[in-house]
């Protein structure tokens, strides 16, 4: 009966937080909202975002994140997917003059099938969300596939992730990504990783 109760209780997490749906996924939003603004701002400092960069955010959520990333890459171009309709429409309505403006992208879609060319952003992150992707390694594969050549990825995770470290630094090397490292902050932990620069120099 304990394993029921847990089952069911991981299927309402997951509609609420892991792949928002419904009414549970709207909710989910707005507490993700109110929850994770400290350590997202933490993440994106981390990535060192420059006004004139392009950057893509997986698994946007209700677009807090997408909104910092906007301020920070005001001369830029902010793009972002998430798989959760829901979660597409809080962000949307939560960048709507960004969204105006140009500056902002916002698609629903899957990280294993990005909708962007090769070499396209200057960084990425995702927070609390690589933990759901139906394939991993597809998805960093995908996500490195769109950085341009020594472009950095940021990954950032709580403790309601249940994420662990194990194995990261391994899963990021298969997927191609070099000079990782790891940065614990009081909310969370960090990983940083970049796309190297031997791709561009090889095709010369």
């Amino acid at each position: 009966m304990q394993k029921l109760y847990l089952g069911i209780a991981d299927s309402l997490l997951m509609r609420m937080f892991g792949r928002p749906k419904g009414v549970l996924g709207r909710l989910g939003g707005i507490i993700l909202a109110h929850t994770k603004h400290d350590f997202t701002q933490r993440v994106i400092h981390l990535l060192d975002v420059q006004p004139q960069d392009k950057v893509l955010e997986v698994g946007f959520g209700p677009g807090v994140g997408i909104q910092m990333l906007a301020g920070a890459a005001s001369r830029g171009l902010i793009a972002g997917i998430d798989v959760s309709k829901e979660m597409v429409a809080q962000a949307t309505s939560r960048n709507a003059k960004a969204i105006k403006a140009g500056l902002v992208q916002l698609q629903h879609g899957s990280v294993e099938q990005l909708p962007f060319s090769d070499r396209t952003f200057d960084k990425a992150l995702t927070i609390n969300s690589m933990q759901v992707w139906f394939d991993v390694m597809a998805g960093l594969q995908e996500i490195r596939r769109v950085l341009k050549a020594g472009g950095k990825i940021a990954l950032g995770f709580t403790p309601q992730s249940r994420q662990s470290k194990v194995g990261l630094l391994e899963t990021l090397e298969l997927a191609g990504f070099t000079e990782i490292t790891f940065v614990e902050t009081q909310q969370g932990f960090c990983v940083l990783a970049k796309k190297s620069w031997e791709e561009t120099q090889s095709c010369f």
